[in-house]
């Protein structure tokens, strides 16, 4: 984008010690440039805008669509691209209204449409569309809705609420809609790799530490939570294996009011031997009513029989990955597994008539209701990962070479080192900090240690950060250990180079460092 000489980029500004992120605006000579994070060019805005593929669809639909002047509701209108194709298609004749709460945004997209020369056409809104009331912020109902409103889901960002709200309140009886019909397709799969990704019990039998994180009976406490999981599917590569052909889950159309619940009972013909690990999932856009526009975020595996080009690789539109409970369900060619499926007002789940064994938790006189402790994915499969846990034992084995009364401090919301300087530690004292996981992850170490034949009481949970520790909650005594994974409760996307926060932590509190990791 530019005007004149002046050059503006959208940038993401990221505090690594306190992971928190901003988004501003900032001309090519301004002083801002020498902060040095990622800019839109590593965001999926800007992969978004770049997806010529997802362009020219929207553009032709509009075009297609919008045949005369008339009233156009942009909702979540980002940049403004939607809302400047449909006032071109109407020849910058009739009524367009970009609706978009995020204000950073609607200021990028106010310079954008300066830049193209098209700004006095469109009416731009920093509200949420559901805050929009007609005769107050929009004269009359709109004859068409322009809004790509999509999480790699489909629905986690609020597609149903808004298509209510809007059908509701803000669009005449029967409008044309750009996009016209979502539908939803999934295939079941075979994958060693996804399921590292979540059944801890099984991966980290035979560890070299001793250490059970999710004991029989605990491995309903410490899981991965049951929802979709966005990611690449085509990057597994050879680690997948399709077990069924591809099946339509769910219909979504814009045009009408669409429900917040749905069900539907599926049953699924095996192509191959294996064992269901998963069910990876995708969508497909219909974008004009005639359903010649099509545009899909299926694998690369797959190829739609009304997608007329592939969709190359993209970050801002993903497959999703749900997993099957525990080691997956065996099946045979040709038979048949029964799928569930539900989705409510923003996500999709579905059931593969799997249970969870429930007996050895009462054994531990707990329930799943009690506590839960959730992990992301990749934290599950490192925690399964026998190589890295390997490498923490030797490195908690030397520093703790020699000692044997040590007050040790595990920073943040590791699970998994306070229980290995339990198991190692001849006489433990160990304070682990657990800021977000509080009360949850106190009964957590509690029921682990009393599985893994350890006291409970060598470990003492504070349910604050380590820069707020006082000597009051180390009992007088001086830390002469700090260890710390580092893992972050609510800050596990951050790659590890860019989080800082250990190496903070450590240079602001009063005690002897001995940094193992």
């Amino acid at each position: 984008m530019s005007s004149g000489s002046s050059h503006r980029m959208f940038q993401l500004k990221l505090d690594p010690l306190t992971g928190n992120s901003e988004w501003v605006i900032i001309d090519e000579d301004s002083d801002e440039q020498t902060f040095h994070q990622p800019l839109l060019a590593t965001t999926s805005y800007l992969d978004m805008l770049n997806d010529s593929t997802r362009n020219t669809a929207f553009r032709q639909a509009i075009e297609k669509t919008i045949t005369k002047p008339c009233h156009v509701l942009d909702i979540g209108a980002g940049t403004g691209l939607l809302s400047m194709m449909a006032s071109r298609a109407m020849g910058g004749k009739g009524m367009v209204t970009a609706c978009e709460s995020y204000l950073p945004m609607v200021k990028l997209m106010k310079k954008v449409m300066r830049v193209n020369g098209i700004e006095g056409r469109i009416k731009v809104i920093n509200k949420r569309s559901d805050e929009l009331t007609v005769g107050l912020d929009i004269s009359s109902r709109a004859d068409v809705l322009v809004s790509e409103i999509l999480d790699s889901e489909l629905l986690g960002e609020g597609l149903i609420p808004t298509l209510q709200h809007a059908h509701d309140n803000l669009l005449v009886e029967n409008p044309l809609t750009v996009p016209y019909r979502a539908t939803t397709y999934g295939q079941v799969v075979e994958s060693t790799y996804l399921w590292r990704l979540h059944d801890l019990n099984s991966n980290e039998a035979g560890s070299y530490d001793g250490v059970q994180l999710a004991p029989p009976g605990l491995e309903s406490v410490l899981s991965v939570k049951r929802q979709q999981y966005a990611m690449h599917c085509d990057s597994i590569g050879e680690e997948l294996k399709p077990l069924s052909e591809p099946f339509k889950i769910f219909e979504f159309d814009f045009w009408k009011r669409p429900e917040s619940y749905g069900e539907t009972e599926l049953r699924i013909k095996a192509t191959d031997d294996g064992r269901v690990h998963a069910v990876v999932s995708w969508w497909e856009l219909q974008l004009d009513r005639e359903g010649t526009i099509y545009y899909s975020t299926a694998p690369g595996w797959i190829r739609s029989t009304t997608a007329t080009t592939p969709v190359d690789w993209c970050d801002h539109w993903k497959q999703c990955v749900w997993f099957v409970p525990g080691s997956g369900i065996s099946i045979f060619r040709g038979e048949e597994v029964h799928l569930h499926a539900t989705h409510n007002d923003t996500s999709i789940s579905y059931n593969l008539d799997t249970q969870v064994s429930r007996s050895e938790v009462l054994h531990h006189g707990l329930t799943p209701g009690d506590f839960q402790l959730v992990l992301p994915p990749e934290r599950a499969a490192i925690y399964g990962d026998k190589g890295w846990r390997l490498s923490m034992l030797k490195a908690v084995e030397n520093v703790l070479q020699g000692r044997s009364h040590s007050l040790c401090l595990v920073a943040d919301d590791s699970v998994y080192l306070p229980l290995l300087v339990a198991r190692l530690s001849e006489a433990p004292h160990i304070i682990s900090s657990f800021p977000g996981l509080k009360e949850r992850g106190l009964r957590y170490l509690q029921a682990a240690a009393r599985a893994n034949n350890l006291s409970p009481n060598c470990i003492k949970v504070v349910e604050k950060g380590v820069k707020k520790l006082t000597m009051h909650d180390t009992n007088q005594k001086k830390v002469d250990l700090l260890i710390a994974e580092p893992f972050y409760f609510g800050q596990d996307g951050m790659l590890p180079w860019q989080n800082l926060r250990f190496w903070y932590i450590s240079l602001a509190t009063d005690v002897i460092i001995n940094l193992i990791c």
